[in-house]
């Protein structure tokens, strides 16, 4: 066999196991073709296909796309399968570097495999390689080096046993997964080599679920039973570990209110009595209002985000401590915990509501939070009614509204796919999450343009498992216009995928965020550029005319059927019909809409570190630089 053959085989015969649960590691590999892996990779799996197809061969049009589909792919299946994304010499390989940072980010698995320039050199430099005189050794493929949890470089066929061995153990280790890469020179890939039989079999990799330390689950149980107002922080790891029943029943058991990260949505459904809502920079009142008075702060799978902790100005409670439940040693010891429990979220739930079945929190504390809660949900019920003015022609509607929207025209079990701009803020303050897995935020790395090709992936997840939710993408022009050529694949596919694109004519996220910081939203919209009759060599892009881009056009150029709503007193209406319409579709749906980008989400009284400049000669910048001074001053060490 060809070490590329040899790869592909031992690929499709991983398995992971969790409990009784049993599925493929690699379900497929995404694949675009260059001269560095044509004739290896691309015709091993030519070969296998021709074979019966054990190792499956999906087309994708961008190669960091490829990496998006496989994290959406992990988010849905919970970490225990991926696909593999290989990419030819060069660009290629560089096209996935941002995918490769965003699946570390987010501690989800993704397999990269990376072409690189010849092993032997002896076709030197070829085409697309680098070229660096301190180092003749330093390719593209090496810019992973940092982006990924596991790195090796296949330089002889003899290692393609040891390092497809290691790779593997990373990337199905909770504790250490993400991007796992193996660089395969073009030259090595089509080697020959001597394959053991066993390296082609079956294996198992059993996922890792670590019990609570008796001593350390101890001292977590008795700083939970002192605590006065306590607040469990519900991170990612509850999902991924299946947990979001043990902690509805520990909550429900102890009366201990939760918040939730953008990872962690939906680990309680959003009318659950303990359930405040997303926590820190972007989160609810509710959930902000409880955490800042907190005593004791029970991080769940949580990586401890400056969002989450809102720059460290979400827990102002005197000496708040931290009990840190991670399967990792690095999160858990977050904020200086001295109370760290590395376990398994869903291990050490069930151990917590054994050891705490004759605690509850004081009727004060769950009051308090109830009452938070109640205030909240009426924020948010006020905030989906829309003030339409019909005398308006070309009323447009805010975000809130749209959310509201599409919320109520979802079925309980549909997935929404969100990642960047200001949809994500406003998701986690307003999305009422009805189902475990129905909330995809991709907000470790916040990719914009993530967005299409996540939703994909998620839907390619649900697919695997016979699952026929809808899968529902909400991105914004400016993200929409950074990635959107997965629409394709949708169609090649006939997946059904339905994309809500909210046009706003900029970006509205960095737009807002521009205004808090002094700098008046420049250099944000999407407009004409004007020459000042001054200096003619500087462009204003604030004041020219919106540009006449059609994106619904655009997406209907490439066979996706489109719903285009008209700016009117009558969209939020039309927007309710197009998703139903779109839900009962064979294939994939684009809506387009146009929304009023200064209609804003509920406030939820969080606040995010984004310095401001110390001096300036505009007055906004000065301004907003004594706001940031004060806000500073809440910051703490967090050292609990």
């Amino acid at each position: 066999m060809t070490v590329a053959q040899a790869l592909v085989e031992f690929l499709a015969h991983q398995w992971t196991v969790d409990g009784e649960h049993r599925e493929r590691t690699v379900a497929g590999t995404f694949g675009i073709f260059g001269h560095g892996n044509v004739a290896g990779i691309g015709q091993a799996l030519l070969q296998v296909n021709e074979a019966g197809g054990a190792m499956p061969f999906f087309q994708a049009r961008n190669e960091q796309a490829m990496v998006h589909q496989a994290v959406g792919y992990a988010r849905m299946h919970r970490r225990r399968g991926t696909y593999a994304c290989a990419a030819s010499v060069g660009p290629g390989a560089a096209n996935m570097l941002t995918g490769a940072a965003l699946a570390t980010a987010n501690r989800l698995p993704a397999l990269l495999l990376v072409s690189d320039t010849f092993a032997t050199r002896v076709a030197d430099p070829v085409l697309q390689q680098l070229e660096h005189p301190h180092d003749i050794g330093i390719q593209v493929s090496d810019a992973f080096r940092p982006l990924s949890r596991f790195f090796d470089r296949v330089q002889r066929p003899e290692q393609l046993f040891s390092i497809a061995l290691a790779a593997l153990r990373v990337l199905t280790d909770p504790a250490e997964t993400g991007a796992v890469t193996i660089a395969l020179p073009e030259d090595v890939q089509a080697e020959l080599i001597d394959v053991p039989v066993e390296f082609l079999a079956d294996r198992d990799w059993h996922v890792r679920r670590p019990l609570p330390e008796r001593s350390p689950l101890a001292r977590a149980v008795e700083a939970i039973r002192n605590a006065k107002r306590p607040l469990i922080i519900a991170g990612g790891g509850v999902l991924y570990s299946g947990a979001e029943e043990e902690l509805k029943a520990l909550v429900e058991q102890t009366g201990i209110p939760v918040g939730t990260t953008q990872a962690g949505g939906g680990s309680l459904v959003w009318d659950q009595p303990q359930n405040l809502g997303g926590v820190g920079a972007t989160g609810s009142a509710a959930a902000n209002a409880i955490a800042s008075h907190a005593d004791v702060v029970i991080g769940i799978g949580t990586r401890y985000s400056d969002f989450t902790t809102a720059s460290r100005t979400a827990f102002q409670g005197d000496g708040v401590r931290f009990v840190n439940v991670n399967v990792a040693s690095f999160d858990a010891y977050k904020h200086g915990s001295q109370l760290p429990v590395i376990a398994d979220a869903r291990e050490t739930l069930v151990a917590l509501a054994q050891e705490l079945e004759d605690y509850r929190v004081s009727d004060e504390h769950a009051a308090r939070a109830a009452q938070a809660k109640a205030d909240w949900d009426a924020d948010v019920d006020a905030a989906f009614v829309p003030t339409v003015d019909v005398e308006d022609p070309q009323w447009l509607p805010g975000q809130p509204e749209i959310i509201g929207a599409v919320n109520a025209a979802m079925d309980p079990r549909d997935v929404i796919i969100q990642a960047a701009g200001s949809l994500p803020g406003d998701l986690q303050k307003l999305w009422r999450v009805r189902d475990a897995l129905g909330y995809h935020v991709e907000y470790a790395f916040s990719c914009m343009g993530y967005e299409i090709a996540g939703g994909l992936g998620v839907k390619r997840g649900l697919l695997a498992d016979g699952d026929d939710r809808d899968v529902v993408v909400m991105v914004g022009d400016g993200s929409y216009l950074m990635l959107h050529t997965e629409l394709v694949t949708a169609v090649a596919e006939g997946i059904k995928l339905i994309v809500i694109i909210i046009q706003n004519h900029g970006y509205a996220s960095i737009g807002h965020l521009s205004e808090t910081v002094g700098s008046q939203r420049f250099g944000t919209r999407y407009r004409y550029a004007q020459s000042s009759e001054e200096n003619p060599a500087i462009a204003d892009f604030d004041s020219g005319e919106f540009l006449p881009v059609d994106l619904a056009a655009n997406a209907r150029s490439y066979g996706v059927d489109v719903i285009d709503i008209k700016p009117d007193a009558d969209a939020l209406a039309a927007l309710s019909d197009a998703v139903t319409a779109a839900k009962a579709a064979d294939g994939p749906t684009v809506i387009h809409l146009h929304s009023d980008p200064f209609v804003y989400a509920p406030e939820g009284n969080g606040w995010w570190d984004v310095p401001v400049a110390q001096v300036s000669e505009v007055e906004s910048t000065r301004l907003a630089r004594d706001e940031y001074v004060a806000q500073q001053k809440l910051q703490r060490p967090l050292l609990g």
